[in-house]
């Protein structure tokens, strides 16, 4: 490839852990520990399972933002809602978010992603079944925020798990994993499309007005679910127990979850006892902005940003682009929602998870957001479609746009996030880059309607902006996260060593 990773620290000397005693694996320093992690879990570890939950998380995230999709002209007419106050209950659980985000950040870094992970399904159960007894537009608008502080907070605590319970190389490493939020994020959005569909089938005439209520109440459910199950098999991040200079917790993390039985040498003990802690401060947000972090930062922040802004315009509007500019009906508008979401962003999620060790983040992102200008401004020029041609034109390039997201910017907004920071910054960096994304989804939503009633289907030339600065900021920043193993710039006061390691994949 084309594109080179920045200079920084590196592991320590693969020779550091390789001494054992009984064949047990030694720990030694915190780079130990992340090395076994990157070489992978023992067959039959929890490592997967503790993936899967965190992607549960993801799951619960992407419902509750778009569980109100179809419901927002139900509410607007129940509650005699303004264009402004229809977009001020859209973009409520943004705002919630935004706050969210950069709390749960600092939170991750702080006290730890077991602890944030553990308390933040609360706000999704009391949220969800909040919205569904709202008695006006006020009382639904604040607890739609409540719901978004939860979906701020977890999502770091989420992608920090993807990324520090993976291996490096090979299939399903963590460039593949954090990918993976993906598919998740489009399966949930499918789920609500199918269970607005089930409900509209279902529910008599007379209690359709139900309809938005029980589809948001329903959010608590799989988040009741997660908490159930949770405290069984998640575990703390060992990279993060290590960092904090508790090798010995490391150890029974690696033991439990990865089935690894290592040993902390003796003399690491003594060693670990006397080095300080590395504790997280408001003052790591800061640290984003300077060296060679800030150039992932400026990267990460506008791929997130246009691809937060491109795809909320078009996801959430998506069932009022195809009622309203396509005039279909309440029907055809979720089956063809659904269709679209898993035939072509699911699917492209799919694509990107399996092949982004092959070609790479970078490659990919400009792939997905060259698809997706192109699909804008073709649906720009094809304008409210009138024959059969031109509505045939406008779905397919509503398919092409959500297929660019899915195997492009939908996908490695958060590898660029996750993996341009070490396990000590991971948790400020995917909470300031969600943050700056909620920002730009709170501006999308509020401004859809109104642009959308304003300008009609000449929305899309301002939609298209936004992926002409994803493209302008990959061709700046040539920066590529995929396959570096960016934990062990954590390390180099350890090692010594300041030569950034890349591990060749091949393709499985």
């Amino acid at each position: 490839m084309s594109v080179s990773p920045a200079s920084a620290p590196a592991s320590a000397p693969a020779s550091a852990s390789s001494s054992s005693h009984a064949g047990r694996p030694l720990i030694r320093s915190a780079a130990d520990v992340s090395r076994l992690v990157n070489a992978g879990g023992a067959p039959g570890s929890n490592a997967r399972i503790v993936v899967a939950i965190a992607l549960g998380g993801v799951f619960l995230d992407a419902y509750d933002l778009g569980a109100l999709a179809f419901g927002l002209k139900d509410v607007a007419r129940e509650f005699s809602l303004t264009p402004a106050g229809t977009g001020f209950v859209a973009s409520a659980i943004t705002f919630g978010a935004i706050v969210g985000a950069f709390l749960g950040g600092f939170l991750t870094d702080r006290i730890g992603r077991y602890r944030v992970f553990m308390a933040d399904m609360f706000f999704f159960v009391v949220a969800a079944i909040a919205c569904a007894l709202a008695p006006n537009a006020w009382v639904l608008g604040g607890a739609r925020f409540v719901m978004g502080l939860g979906v701020g907070i977890d999502l770091p605590v989420a992608m920090a798990f993807l990324a520090e319970f993976s291996r490096l190389a090979g299939r399903g490493n963590k460039a593949a994993r954090v990918a993976m939020w993906c598919p998740v994020w489009y399966a949930a959005i499918s789920v609500s499309y199918l269970l607005v569909l089930a409900l509209y089938s279902t529910l008599p005439a007379s209690h359709s007005h139900l309809l938005w209520r029980l589809t948001l109440g329903f959010g608590a459910v799989p988040a009741l679910v997660i908490i159930a199950i949770r405290s069984r098999y998640i575990s703390e991040s060992p990279v993060w127990a290590a960092n904090q200079g508790d090798l010995a917790d490391a150890a029974r993390i690696l033991k439990r979850s990865y089935g690894i039985d290592a040993e902390v040498a003796p003399e690491a003990r003594q060693a670990a006892a006397a080095k300080p802690a590395r504790v997280a401060s408001w003052k790591n947000y800061g640290a984003l902005m300077r060296g060679v972090y800030a150039r992932r930062t400026a990267l990460a922040t506008v791929i997130g940003v246009a691809s937060s802004f491109a795809y909320n315009a078009v996801a959430f509007g998506l069932p009022v682009i195809i009622s309203s500019f396509l005039a279909q009906s309440m029907l055809t508008t979720i089956l063809a929602s659904l269709a679209l979401n898993l035939g072509f962003a699911f699917v492209g999620g799919l694509i990107a998870v399996r092949t982004v060790p092959r070609f790479g983040a970078w490659k990919m992102t400009v792939w997905g957001y060259t698809i997706q200008f192109c699909a804008l401004v073709g649906l720009a020029i094809v304008g409210k479609p009138s024959t059969t041609p031109e509505v045939v034109s406008a779905v397919a390039l509503l398919a092409a746009f959500l297929f660019g997201q899915g195997i492009g910017p939908g996908s490695h907004s958060m590898t660029f996030a996750s993996l341009g920071y070490p396990t000590s910054l991971r948790g400020v960096g995917v909470g300031l880059n969600q943050t700056l994304m909620r920002a730009s989804s709170t501006v999308s939503l509020f401004l859809f309607p109104v642009l959308a009633a304003a300008l009609s289907t000449r929305v899309f030339w301002i939609i298209a902006i936004a992926p002409l600065a994803g493209l302008a900021a990959l061709l700046a920043v040539r920066w590529e996260p995929s396959g570096y193993d960016v934990d062990a710039e954590d390390f180099a006061d350890e090692t010594g060593n300041t030569n950034a390691i890349r591990v060749a994949e091949t393709a499985q």
